[in-house]
């Protein structure tokens, strides 16, 4: 007889638990991943609403001034445009509000002019509206606007032609609303309610600084475990830095305006300045970061060595970060910040005396041209940076006088290798 070769009912029941176990462990993680990606986006969203909560609060201010001065000093009856022209210009790009005034002021002169013009000409309708917004656009692009001036010579020239036929004299109001409603945003901004530059910079500092540490520790703790998808997965994150960086520099422009529109903020021109010198070397550091990344991902694809000072001067490089954003928002000298830079440097000259591959001579060169970033960041000159460098770095740097010795150790690459 043949033998019966399906499985026992106790062996049946054994592989189903251990499908169940591996399964629940799956469920288990994913469910986590769930939980904590909702945390996370909770704190972003809770993180952009403080960041917020100064503008919002100017916006409202702004435009019941607005609307109480238009109404009840100027006497309009509909002071709908002055609170809209408030409210306008503090949403500008932080730190372009008064040349958002002046263009708000101008967009607001053309559209006025062609809507009377062709409404004089053509009358009011639907195709006369078109007419004029198209008008509108073309002649403020043709004289070299900017976006701001082109939308709002546009909306003008379109309230001006669907308004004018029920409502008189509308041009003169809303010409004198423009200035109040600019004019009012920025004595709100300068002098009722200004915010305090440092405090708004640091709290968009945060989130850039804290993304770039974490994906230098993501990538350490890759190269100490040979993990190529940790690596390639920090690498991903770090690439999406634009909103960042990009509210890091908008924060940096709207303190320099604060602090040169507003008297009692003057004292904190010098504390900008060097938050502003800051902002380009720590982009390069993001660049030269991902840079470093990508190399550790080929690192482990090609099974090159990893000696162990290297994860260590990777985390230097994040701790690194990391102090630079407490003692920014200390406002103290940076010097702790200074020191773990240094230390990577050093044990990144280690890491290359113990020998590495191509991809690692590259992921050495960016750790020292990383730490450079991040001490110019810091306050110091670049050619002081250089210097500090090339001793950290160690005796590897000096070149040598002669024929090179058996067994020493070749010089490091000044540049990272294409590719």
């Amino acid at each position: 007889m043949a033998r019966d070769r399906r499985p026992s009912l106790l062996r049946r029941a054994s592989l189903r638990r251990g499908a169940a176990d591996i399964d629940s462990a799956r469920i288990a993680a994913a469910m986590e991943q769930l939980r904590h990606r909702g945390r996370a986006t909770l704190h972003d969203r809770l993180h952009r609403v403080r960041m917020a909560t100064g503008l919002a609060v100017q916006a409202g201010l702004a435009a019941a001034l607005a609307w109480i001065v238009s109404h009840h000093l100027l006497g309009n009856p509909q002071p709908v445009f002055a609170p809209i022209s408030a409210v306008g210009t503090l949403a500008a790009s932080v730190g372009q509000r008064l040349r958002r005034t002046v263009e708000l002021i101008v967009g607001v002169a053309v559209g006025v002019f062609l809507g009377d013009v062709l409404i004089y000409f053509v009358g009011t309708g639907g195709w006369q509206l078109g007419l004029v917004v198209t008008a509108a656009i073309l002649l403020t692009i043709f004289f070299g606007a900017s976006v701001a001036v082109v939308i709002q010579a546009a909306a003008t020239a379109v309230l001006i032609v669907t308004l004018s036929p029920s409502t008189k004299d509308l041009e003169i109001p809303r010409f004198i609303d423009a200035f109040i409603g600019g004019g009012i945003a920025l004595v709100v901004t300068a002098v009722l309610l200004p915010l305090n530059p440092l405090r708004v910079i640091n709290r968009a500092a945060r989130p850039a600084l804290d993304l770039l540490a974490d994906q230098l520790d993501v990538a350490a703790e890759a190269l100490r475990r040979r993990d190529r998808d940790s690596a390639q997965r920090a690498l991903e994150r770090l690439r999406e830095n634009k909103e960042e960086l990009s509210t890091f520099t908008e924060a940096i422009e709207g303190a320099k305006e604060t602090s040169t529109l507003s008297p009692a903020r003057w004292h904190r021109r010098s504390e900008l300045t060097h938050y502003a010198e800051a902002a380009e070397p720590i982009d390069r550091a993001m660049r030269n970061s991902g840079t470093l990344i990508r190399r550790s991902v080929t690192m482990i694809e090609d099974e090159e060595p990893v000696p162990e000072p290297m994860p260590d001067a990777v985390g230097h490089l994040a701790e690194s970060v990391r102090l630079l954003r407490h003692e920014f928002a200390a406002g103290v000298e940076t010097e702790k910040a200074r020191e773990r830079s240094l230390r990577a440097v050093s044990e990144a000259g280690r890491a290359y005396a113990q020998g590495v591959g191509f991809s690692g001579s590259v992921v050495i060169a960016q750790v020292r041209t990383t730490a450079s970033d991040l001490l110019v960041a810091s306050g110091i000159d670049q050619a002081e940076a250089n210097r500090l460098i090339r001793e950290s770095f160690g005796e590897q740097e000096k070149p040598n006088a002669g024929p090179a010795e058996s067994g020493a150790a070749p010089k490091p690459p000044m540049a990272p290798p294409l590719g």
